[in-house]
């Protein structure tokens, strides 16, 4: 899937369902380089994984939205228009093909890291955002290199689909 055709056929739905002010270019920025760094928007299931949506949600990650003071009531609230359950192995299966739900789900855990979002050329601040909230096992060990090689670029495509 291209940057732009998740804008349109995911993204912005998700952040249709949540209020308004979760909403900006920036939160879309990062939500689009975070799919590209974690599976090039190809990839709903990780590879020899248990990861899902392009966002690549482990079911702790499907938990831990669920379950954080400030994301627990909209997680409650976008599961049942859905019409999901608010279980998080249900959750975490739904993702997998459910594209909306995936990017609302990938922009509550955004929503947990109790910093402003970075805006455009804040590449540093961004990369550790999306460490802090995902807490990508590269991000700990000798793949660390390339994880953080590679954010720079997944950041500026991300930028770029989002403001053409």
């Amino acid at each position: 899937m291209t940057p732009h055709d998740y804008i349109n056929v995911a993204l912005v739905p998700a952040l249709g369902l949540l209020p308004l002010k979760m909403d900006s270019l920036a939160a879309r920025a990062l939500v689009v380089a975070i799919c590209l760094q974690e599976s090039n928007l190809q990839y709903r299931r990780q590879i020899r994984g248990p990861a899902k949506s392009y966002a690549q949600f482990e079911e702790v990650g499907v938990r831990g939205v669920m379950w954080h003071r400030t994301t627990n009531a909209l997680a409650v609230e976008v599961t049942g228009r859905l019409d999901y359950p608010y279980e998080s192995h249900a959750i975490h299966q739904a993702i997998e093909h459910n594209d909306v739900l995936g990017a609302v789900f990938a922009r509550l855990l955004l929503w947990t890291v109790p910093r402003p979002l970075p805006w455009r050329g804040d590449v540093n601040e961004a990369l550790d955002q999306y460490i802090e909230a995902w807490r990508p096992g590269a991000a700990n060990d000798h793949r660390a290199v390339e994880l953080r090689a590679r954010w720079p670029d997944n950041y500026a495509k991300a930028w770029q689909a989002v403001t053409t």
